[in-house]
């Protein structure tokens, strides 16, 4: 008996040690990725001279490179690799808490039409000629306009004071597919072929015009989401539980929700201003840190924030890198890889629960 209270104390240690070996590992990625993906490229700049310039920048030794180097690297890769970590930040925390909000591990922000909205928002941009916000009319109109969309399908779903979570998705849904058929009107409005050409490759999501007027832009929301929504965690796992048995140890369920689908929008809408559109990211992430470590979301909130960011470094490194001199949209390869996993995860999920009826 005192044997198998042993091993059960071990492996409960070992699930405990879990998430901090997960975070461990994805700061490890982190560390190896950036300077990676600063120094390869059209013009490859080694990674010595990488560490060397980014030392010489913090004060701390090194030294400053020749002129195109210093200028590639802090001018045109840096920008574009703190912008990929803030957006897969962003849409990984976002799709942990969608996925806790909903209790399904099938949610995504998209579902709530944060990101069909920001579309809506951009290609009503492109196809009217509007630019009175200069170069920034785009991001700002796709960011107000995914921001809209999420209250007007929060108010829509809304009745007798209170938001089932069913009749939200559905009406997410019908938000989503409206939304498609506006972005197709604008298509069809647009007056040349390089403002379709434009719509097009907003649509397939791209880091290819990073800024640091951009990270600036995208900063303030992420860090606000970011910090946010690890202050909800404990209720979270508490809803996890259901929502009677929340209500009875203290939870508000429904102000829960609204603060944590604002907090979805606001991490979503941001990204996808300065981006396009990105899916899956923050379908795949949560789920699989949550296969890995379990449900409990004090790990999986910042854990997915973490893991979202190696993983859209990593799939921008790639989108640039393996059609050289082309560059592949960001959106297309991570769908790509997302749909498959998602078609795994939807037959698992069947087969788990013994079918859907």
């Amino acid at each position: 008996m005192r044997g198998g209270a042993s091993r059960t104390a071990r492996w409960r240690a070992g699930r405990r040690t879990t998430p901090a070996l997960l975070i461990a590992g994805l700061i490890a990625a982190l560390l190896v990725l950036v300077p990676v993906a600063a120094g390869i490229g059209a013009y490859p700049v080694p990674t010595g001279d990488v560490l060397s310039s980014v030392a010489h920048r913090m004060g701390v030794g090194g030294e400053a490179l020749d002129r195109v180097p210093e200028s590639v690297l802090w001018n045109v890769r840096f920008p574009r690799i703190v912008l990929a970590l803030l957006i897969g930040a962003s849409l990984g925390c976002a799709g942990a808490l969608m996925q806790g909000v909903f209790g399904n591990p099938l949610a995504e922000p998209g579902v709530i039409g944060v990101s069909s909205g920001a579309a809506v928002g951009a290609v009503a941009t492109i196809s009217l000629g509007l630019d009175f916000l200069g170069n920034w009319t785009v991001s700002a109109l796709a960011f107000v306009a995914g921001l809209g969309t999420v209250l007007v399908v929060y108010a829509m779903s809304r009745s007798g004071g209170r938001t089932e979570v069913v009749t939200l998705i559905l009406t997410g849904i019908a938000v989503n597919a409206f939304a498609g058929a506006l972005i197709g009107l604008f298509v069809f409005l647009a007056e040349d072929t390089a403002a379709v050409n434009q719509i097009a490759f907003w649509q397939l999501g791209s880091l290819a015009q990073s800024t640091w007027p951009k990270v600036l832009a995208v900063l303030p929301c992420a860090v606000a989401g970011l910090v946010v929504a690890p202050l909800y965690a404990r209720k979270l796992d508490l809803l996890a539980l259901g929502e009677r048995p929340a209500r009875h140890l203290g939870v508000d369920v429904e102000r829960l929700r609204i603060v944590l689908v604002l907090v979805i929008a606001l991490l979503t809408a941001a990204a996808v201003s300065v981006s396009g559109v990105i899916g899956f990211v923050g379908l795949v992430v949560p789920h699989l840190l949550r296969m890995t470590a379990g449900p409990g979301h004090r790990f999986l909130i910042p854990g997915s924030a973490l893991a979202g960011a190696v993983v859209l470094l990593a799939a921008d490194l790639c989108a640039r890198t393996v059609a050289e001199p082309a560059e592949l949209p960001l959106g297309v390869l991570t769908a790509l890889i997302g749909s498959p996993f998602f078609f795994w995860l939807l037959r698992r999920t069947r087969r788990r629960q013994g079918g859907w009826a």
